[in-house]
């Protein structure tokens, strides 16, 4: 009896090793597969850092198959053999139509978002907590233009801005992008997470519609408005697509624009410009990552 229950001692105990082994050989695969595709997409950073340091000598001689229609495949070095920083001074102190293109994209991204605050803020207010005859129907058409692309609205966006006399004007892309149905969505789920319970004890506290909108409303789902602000930024920041179509007036252009004016003789600057655009961003996201991961949360939860 003691030697069979030395045995099954022995057995438990290696049941457990190689759990463990298991757990540990498990927790390593997750890891590489979870590292794999972050690797892809820190890909065009690993391309992009070094660039802008390098001197134009290097770039020329890396890059020379695109630069000069040469043969081969073109060569990179993640550490620069003489880093220097004269294309950033270049474009800092030297290119006065960037600092241009960098206030235009500024303030078109501020003036959409504070837009948003006004707009999308109150109807996502008025779509989760009042139900009215067709309220279900017009929020399902909101989500379908939600998953409509600019290509598709495009036509009607331009006529719209047409016949008002805004073409060529920041508010072609301002007002659009203000109207847009994708915070209405964020905003609403969070606003539909707060329990009616506590409207209706407000209610009969003697508070009114305003008041249990900025005391309660706002104050619950302050995730979900922060991280559809945070979304907003990272989006608006680089538009293309809407200034391209809808702002001749090359004054007018946002930062997103100024790149593809960089000719290939100027790649150290292009690589300095992106570095340079991508900074707001990611401040932007480190900023507000706890608000929006709260925000796709609550976008996730029925109702």
């Amino acid at each position: 009896m003691r030697g069979l229950g030395k045995n099954t001692g022995r057995h438990t105990g290696l049941s457990r090793q190689l759990c463990k082994v298991r757990k540990k050989m498990f927790d390593a695969l997750r890891l590489l597969l979870l590292l794999l595709p972050a690797m892809l997409m820190l890909a065009p950073l690993l391309l992009i850092l070094p660039g802008s340091v390098m001197s134009r000598q290097e770039l020329s001689g890396f890059l020379k198959p695109v630069l000069d229609g040469g043969e081969g495949y073109i060569g990179w070095r993640l550490f620069p053999a003489y880093p220097t920083f004269a294309h950033f001074g270049k474009v800092l102190f030297f290119t006065p139509q960037f600092f241009v293109v960098f206030w235009n994209s500024v303030k078109m991204t501020v003036c959409i978002l504070a837009g948003q605050l006004f707009v999308a803020v109150p109807s996502a207010w008025a779509f989760a907590v009042y139900r009215f005859r067709g309220s279900r129907f017009l929020f399902r058409i909101y989500i379908i233009l939600m998953l409509m692309p600019f290509q598709v609205t495009m036509l009607s966006q331009y006529l719209v801005l047409d016949g008002l006399g805004l073409m060529d004007t920041r508010l072609a892309v301002i007002l659009p992008a203000v109207f847009s149905t994708f915070p209405v969505f964020l905003c609403y789920r969070g606003f539909s997470s707060i329990p009616r319970e506590l409207f209706e004890a407000g209610r009969i506290d003697g508070a009114g519609e305003f008041s249990l909108f900025f005391r309660i409303g706002l104050p619950l789902s302050s995730g979900s408005i922060l991280s559809a602000m945070v979304l907003g930024f990272l989006e608006y920041w680089s538009l293309i697509e809407q200034p391209l179509a809808f702002l001749k007036d090359q004054t007018l252009w946002p930062l997103s624009l100024y790149l593809p004016q960089i000719g290939t003789d100027r790649a150290g600057e292009a690589f300095a410009v992106s570095v340079i655009t991508l900074i707001p961003a990611v401040f932007v996201f480190l900023l507000g990552k706890d608000f929006l991961e709260q925000g796709i949360v609550a976008s996730a939860l029925k109702e």
